[in-house]
């Protein structure tokens, strides 16, 4: 009977022998703090660990302290990336990892004094780099900034909510004072919203403010030291929408030449900003102007419809009535106008105002497209 218990009891302890620890570590842990050139942590950088052995990879996040940390990194060699956005920023290789925590750490800037070291700089030479990459680190910080205070502009000012705009943009400027888009979008904010003001002191102010706005924006982009091919479009859109702001303000002569700027500037916009021009003119009451500015805009697209529309409408205003008769002689091109308008666009907006000009001078219309009277049909031989 005892003899069969020691039995039962010794097999029971070998087979005890032969289970593995349960509690048994063979994975190790990571931990390290990531710094940038100017010793601030960097946040939200993405650090991976990639076995160089079987390929395996790690990923992990730093916090806002700059800090990451890991368990369960198996033992083996690794490849230690720090990226951030996109962009690898910089790499150890060959780090044994066991079943130990492995702290790592990444200091850029000591990581750039190790490199200009290796490089053979001097320790002047190091000193300018450093400075150079200190003052591009602040650029990217302030560039970020302005751009975050674009995007809330922006979105504010699809939504019709201009104060907010002119907030954003005005801190932003007072920030950096030396970006030209900055001051044209402010420029647009105060454009946009002078139309919502009901004090005409204040709608003043603000179109006043768009008109200085707009120039800055201007003479920035004509000192830009690496002219691009787009500044001249974007030029020519700073004079045009400066010349709508000026025209509010009574000020329709600065408003032309700033049209006739943004002609020269943009020949291929030519037509619509001598248009523009022209409307001006014609709420100014000034008709011969108004006239010679539609006839640059059809020289610039002869296909531009409204403008004939529009040349017509001044032109009626210059007709001549014989003080003995009583009789209206409309002045020379009014008919040819707005013929040309139905004969472009025979169903568009001003079609119909086009036939009662038409009408109302005692002539027809002389095209085949669209409802009216056709040109009568060439007399058979």
């Amino acid at each position: 009977m005892k003899k069969h218990f020691v039995t039962g009891l010794l097999v029971a302890l070998l087979a005890g022998l032969l289970i593995p620890p349960v509690f048994g570590q063979s994975t190790g842990s990571v931990k390290g703090v990531c710094k940038d050139g100017d010793g601030n942590p960097i946040v939200g950088a993405t650090v991976e660990w990639k076995n160089t052995d079987n390929g395996r990879k790690y990923t992990l996040k730093t916090n806002k302290k700059g800090e990451y940390f890991s368990l369960g990194i198996d033992p083996g060699k690794y490849d230690v990336t720090l990226s951030k956005d996109g962009k690898q920023l910089d790499q150890q290789k060959g780090i044994p990892m066991g079943i130990d925590e492995v702290p790592l750490d990444f200091d850029l800037k000591k990581a750039q004094v190790e490199s200009a070291k290796a490089q053979g700089m001097t320790p002047e030479q190091m000193k300018q780099m450093q400075e150079a990459q200190e003052k591009a680190s602040k650029e990217n910080n302030v560039v970020k900034q302005l751009n975050e205070r674009l995007a809330i502009a922006n979105q504010a000012m699809q939504g019709g909510d201009y104060d907010t705009a002119i907030t954003q943009l005005t801190e932003a400027n007072q920030m950096d004072a030396t970006r030209d888009i900055l001051w044209a979008r402010l420029a647009d904010a105060y454009l946009g919203s002078a139309i919502k003001q009901t004090d005409p002191a204040e709608k003043t102010r603000r179109y006043g403010e768009a008109v200085t706005d707009y120039q800055k924006a201007i003479d920035l982009k004509q000192k830009a030291p690496n002219p691009k091919p787009d500044d001249s479009k974007i030029l020519a859109a700073y004079f045009n929408n400066m010349a709508q702001a000026e025209s509010k303000t009574g000020k329709v002569d600065d408003a032309v030449k700033a049209y006739d700027q943004a002609a020269q500037l943009n020949p291929a916009g030519a037509a619509q900003y001598y248009y523009n021009q022209g409307a001006i003119l014609t709420n100014a009451g000034r008709a011969d102007d108004a006239i010679a500015s539609f006839d640059k805009s059809i020289a610039s697209d002869p296909n531009k419809a409204e403008a004939y529309y529009q040349k017509g409408v001044n032109l009626i205003a210059k007709e001549t009535v014989d003080p003995k008769t009583g009789k209206a002689t409309p002045a020379a091109g009014t008919e040819e106008a707005f013929n040309k308008y139905l004969e472009l666009q025979p169903n568009g907006p001003f079609a119909e105002g086009a036939k009662a000009m038409l009408q109302s001078i005692g002539s027809t219309v002389e095209t085949s497209y669209g409802s009216g009277k056709k040109k009568p049909a060439p007399p058979k031989k």
